[in-house]
């Protein structure tokens, strides 16, 4: 299988803060791929160098088989960039953004495709209005309008979906989703870790400018497979030292990462025993969210599998 973009042993510096520190991944064509990470860790910044916004103090990232530097047209035209700010140009409409965003690419008399873009965003009534008068929303489905009208084979989404609406999100990921089903290559970051549960055959997972996860979704989830208790005490009463170990707090609700069922009885019994009641007991399957906060609570110096 083709590699869609290759990014090797990437390092980025501000100053004196290492922002990057020597990623390397590659991403198969076709492939839905996800970049997760907390804030801070590097994930916009390699966005950034990989459409070629912001130069790399080393390393080497590659679209398609083109240079990100030595041959930066032809890379950027195979990538469609979908930004976290709310970037847009006040003076015109919600079509005349499209058509001018298809010229940066030498791409004309596109209108049946910008058609069908907005339709899919949801976008077709307000084709005509001012990008000044639309909401936060509408602003950021423009922002991926623009990102897809001149049909890149790559399409990277940094927080497509902060501050928009569940029926428009919905909306979006079927349309990123045949998008993916017809070819194309996507690279997804949020904080909306359900999302990239659902949508992501692989993942990787950044902290302090380094990969410290990677492999597929459900090898992921393998390797944290198990139950994860949660319980409030009444009167929000401590919970005895001997359960603090292995457990987290949070807002008066103490969480447990369980190995097997057979774990829930003697915990119970300690409770039981320290004379704790119980207000409210929830017990769920591992999630996307348990792994994520397991390998950010880890030293992160391991590395998942690389291959796409």
């Amino acid at each position: 299988m083709r590699i869609a973009v290759a990014i090797d042993r990437v390092e980025k510096r501000f100053g004196s803060l290492l922002a990057l520190a020597g990623v390397s991944l590659q991403i198969a064509e076709g492939e839905f791929f996800g970049l997760l990470g907390p804030n801070g860790a590097g994930k916009t910044t390699l966005i950034s160098c990989l459409a070629g916004l912001s130069r790399p103090n080393a390393g080497k990232l590659m679209i398609m088989g083109h240079d990100v530097r030595s041959e930066y047209r032809a890379a950027r035209r195979l990538l469609g960039v979908v930004p976290q700010e709310l970037v847009f140009d006040p003076f015109f409409s919600v079509r005349e953004t499209l058509r001018i965003q298809s010229g940066y690419f030498g791409i004309r008399n596109n209108d049946d495709w910008i058609d069908e873009i907005l339709a899919n965003l949801d976008l077709t009534a307000k084709a005509n209005a001012n990008m000044r008068s639309l909401s936060g929303g509408m602003k950021r489905r423009v922002l991926v309008a623009q990102a897809l009208v001149h049909k890149p084979p790559v399409i990277v989404l940094d927080e497509p979906t902060a501050g928009v609406d569940v029926e428009l999100r919905q909306g979006l990921w079927q349309f990123v989703q045949r998008l993916n089903r017809d070819g194309h290559t996507v690279i997804l970051t949020t904080h909306y870790l359900e999302e990239a549960e659902a949508l992501c055959g692989r993942i990787a997972m950044l902290k302090q400018g380094r990969v410290v996860a990677m492999d597929t979704t459900r090898n992921l989830l393998a390797r944290f497979s198990g139950q994860t208790l949660s319980l409030r005490l009444a009167g929000l009463a401590p919970i005895p030292q001997t359960l603090r170990a292995g457990a987290t707090e949070s807002e008066g609700t103490w969480t447990f990462h369980l190995g097997s069922i057979a774990e829930i009885e003697p915990l119970l019994a300690t409770l039981r025993e320290a004379g704790c009641a119980i207000d409210d007991l929830r017990l769920t399957q591992t999630d996307l969210e348990d792994v994520f906060l397991g390998v950010m609570q880890d030293n992160g110096n391991r590395q998942e599998g690389q291959r796409p």
